[in-house]
């Protein structure tokens, strides 16, 4: 069989939401890894970068799914969350009301609101650079060398935040030649997409230069059938974007190398409107025959805007030692419209604005012996996240108080700068039994406030949204509609002067043993710990403290097999201790007192589990992968404090969210090599069990078990320069929940006890239906 130069590479089948993110480079040995070395007919060489250095997967002792940008392209994936479906106990959706806001889980730990001040559980990377808040979180793919899902916590060289384990996003370095490369996509409701990349050598072997630019628009899935607002954009689930980057390499002698990326992606896609599962009791609001119709009372207008700049500068020491610098700057900024109750009456609408910004600087050192390879390195972080939102509950103020409308007002910021030091060793112990000793030191500060008030009105952030209802001149953020509630103003002066702080230290450690039994066979077993940053209450509403971090304790036993030249088996049995874990302590909530909550450590669950990754190359054409994985997580501890402080254990009232105890993914893929070139057929099967939307154990918002299948041919021309791919994904249109709100509860007689707002809010928000889309590109 013959290959092009090209290969079947990923060629940016779409780029958005951080897909034209920074891409700092990856150690020179990667270059010799863009295609894993493959003869015909056998098994594949995988290179990954989960221990923050190149080693073959079947080497390294911790559970990671790597997919190529090959496979990527093959099967036409195009967006983050689609790589769920190849790692096993791992939940990658968007969540709620937007394109591009990413709900994470893996092994049953993750985030579940995304809301300022809240830390995620998964950390996702553009290559060594932390994306740390879920708003613009959602990638979609270009440039891409691979993806890896690390599963398990990651705290040894990867840091907080990483209790359930990290996504990390591998990009390409640039080749050096002049390449272009355009391509456009047409597809279900209206898909247009198109997208140009190239990069051009100023000083041949020196430097260089790339960029791109990317513009994604589709119609939406559905529709708002009722606005209550006149010339408003009623597609519901459309997507409309565009995205640009900048990058430049510099390679002054072979030792040193240098990068600097700038990117920027504006999403102006409509805000998300739910699909109400529930007839509204205080309008005309029935059941949307379709699951991607909705209401609204809000404009539909919305805006994720990411802006980021990186630099990266390596040196070779020697042919032992290589230094790293890592620098990176980002900057996000979201108004967002969030129609709770999804009618055409102010039940529930919660306009908000979400910003963060945030600095990094890291030092890693790497080092290779004869029997031993040491990583470690320094860590800096600063970080502001703020944000407001107004929980309008104008219905509810009309009919209970008599008053034009009630406003729930919050504003504040969630600040941290933390600074960390690790370092992590593997040992050769003997010819055959390697140690690994790592262990990483970390140090944050956080300081917070919130202002919350609550006013006898209907309150927006501009004034006319709704006729009759504005926001009156002066009552926001600060004043005494909006008295601040963490912190105390000791001085008389403003209330940010004394915003609440505290500090945390935390020592994580990894211990791990791994045993060749042959040259084709490891089993490892392996102690680490994670912690997820402790957080002050962005919703307070009286003086709280501060709640301290999570911690995940996890055991993992293993075995990485190839049990012949075309037969793969990695199997992990694992299980974790998530303690300390950070609640509303005021449980359950729903009466119009719902905003009043009170944040604390009082959860704590446990998860077993087992996972499978199984290839099997049957001939030199066709190959089989399976992954299964199976967990059993539950709480085992979750604190209810009454109005007399009397602590109540309710655990038998909660279940792990967005976590099915079956996931399993069955794929085959199929190539032939023509005189007219090169073809690729994919098929899958992707089945996720029973799984709960939000923690409540008898929730409304459960998915039943689903199967998605996808199918897809790809072409590339003997050339290379020329190719295309037909992807049908979804193909028996099934219908799946991803996200929602319940703010109802059942009153046991088959009817509901009204909540937040006084309605029957019931809310869900679904993943894509059957589309189909092509893609045809050139090269040079």
């Amino acid at each position: 069989m013959t290959h092009s130069k090209y290969g079947f590479r990923l060629s940016a089948t779409a780029a958005a939401v951080g897909a034209l993110l920074m891409t700092s480079p990856i150690h020179a040995q990667e270059e010799e890894s863009e295609t894993a070395t493959q003869q015909a007919g056998t098994l594949e060489r995988i290179e990954v970068t989960a221990r923050r250095t190149v080693e073959s997967l079947q080497e390294v002792p911790v559970a990671v799914t790597s997919v190529s940008a090959a496979d990527l392209q093959a099967r036409g994936i195009t967006v983050l969350t689609e790589v769920q479906q190849f790692s096993p106990n791992t939940t990658l959706q968007t969540s709620r009301g937007t394109n591009s806001t990413l709900t994470a889980f893996i092994r049953g730990v993750g985030q579940q609101d995304p809301l300022w001040g809240y830390e995620p559980g998964v950390g996702i990377y553009i290559d060594d650079v932390y994306i740390a808040r879920p708003q613009g979180a959602v990638l979609d793919l270009l440039n891409v060398q691979r993806v890896e899902v690390l599963r398990g916590p990651q705290g040894t060289l990867y840091g907080k935040n990483t209790i359930g384990g990290a996504v990390k996003y591998v990009t390409k370095e640039m080749s050096g030649d002049t390449e272009f490369n355009a391509q456009a996509t047409l597809g279900s409701y209206s898909q247009q997409d198109i997208m140009v990349t190239g990069q051009i050598p100023l000083i041949e072997d020196k430097l260089y230069v790339g960029g791109g630019y990317a513009n994604l628009t589709r119609d939406g899935f559905g529709e708002f059938l009722i606005s209550a607002l006149p010339d408003q954009d009623l597609e519901n689930y459309n997507k409309d974007l565009w995205a640009a980057r900048i990058a430049v390499e510099y390679s002054p002698t072979d030792k040193l190398f240098f990068r600097l990326d700038w990117d920027k992606t504006e999403d102006t896609s409509n805000s998300k409107g739910g699909f109400r599962l529930l007839p509204s009791i205080l309008t005309n609001a029935p059941v949307p025959d379709s699951v991607y119709d909705s209401y609204t009372s809000l404009p539909t207008e919305n805006l994720v805007e990411v802006e980021g700049l990186s630099f990266l500068a390596r040196y070779d020491v020697s042919d032992n030692l290589q230094l790293k610098y890592i620098a990176s700057s980002r900057e996000s900024y979201s108004p967002t419209n969030i129609d709770f109750d999804n009618t055409p009456v102010d039940v529930f609408d919660v306009p908000a604005i979400y910003e963060d910004e945030n600095t990094t600087h890291e030092l890693q050192a790497n080092y290779i012996g004869d029997a031993f390879t040491v990583t470690g390195g320094l860590y800096y972080y600063d970080g502001e996240s703020c944000g407001s939102f107004d929980a309008i509950l104008g219905a509810l103020g009309r009919i209970a108080f008599g008053v034009p409308g009630l406003t729930r007002e919050v504003a504040g910021c969630n600040n941290s700068e933390s600074v960390a030091a690790y370092t992590q060793a593997d040992f050769e112990l003997t010819d055959k039994l390697s140690i690994t000793v790592g262990a990483r030191y970390t140090e944050e500060t956080k300081e917070a406030f919130v202002n919350n008030g609550l006013i006898f009105a209907n309150v927006y952030p501009e004034s006319g949204w709704i006729p009759g209802y504005v926001r009156p001149a002066g009552t926001f953020p600060g004043n005494n509609l909006v008295p601040q509630v963490l912190g105390q103003d000791t001085n008389g002066d403003s209330v940010l002067d004394a915003p609440s702080e505290e500090t945390w230290s935390r020592f994580t450690p990894r211990l791990g043993l791994d045993y060749k039994v042959s040259d084709d066979m490891m089993i490892f077993a392996s102690f680490s710990q994670g912690f997820k940053s402790g957080t002050f209450n962005p919703r307070a509403t009286i003086n709280e403290n501060a709640v301290n971090p999570e911690v995940v304790d996890s055991l993992e036993v293993g075995i990485k097999a190839d049990l012949s030249d075309n037969l793969r088996t990695n199997v992990t049995v694992f299980s974790l201790d998530h303690k300390d874990r950070q609640y509303i302590s005021v449980l359950p909530v729903t009466s119009p007192e719902d905003l009043n909550q009170v944040l604390g450590n009082v959860g704590e669950s446990t998860a077993t589990g087992l996972e499978a990754e199984i290839t099997w190359v049957a001939t030199e054409s066709l190959t089989f992968d399976v992954a299964l994985g199976y967990i059993d997580a539950d709480f085992e501890e979750v604190i209810s404090i009454g109005p007399g402080g009397q602590e109540t254990d309710i655990s038998d009232q909660f279940a792990i969210s967005n976590t099915p105890e079956y996931t399993a993914n069955f794929a085959a893929n199929y190539m032939m090599d023509t005189d007219v070139g090169y073809f690729m057929f994919t098929a899958n099967y992707y089945y996720r069990d029973d799984y709960n939307i939000d923690e409540t154990a008898n929730s409304l918002l459960s998915q039943d078990g689903y199967g998605l299948f996808n199918v897809s041919a790809t072409w590339e021309s003997v050339s290379g320069q020329y190719y295309a791919g037909l992807h049908l994904k979804n193909i028996t249109d099934e219908e799946y929940l991803v996200g929602g709100y319940q703010f109802v509860t059942p009153d046991g007689n088959g009817g509901f006890i009204p909540g937040t707002g006084g309605d029957n809010t019931l809310i869900g928000y679904y993943g894509d239906p059957r589309t189909v889309h092509l893609t045809v590109g050139y090269r040079f």
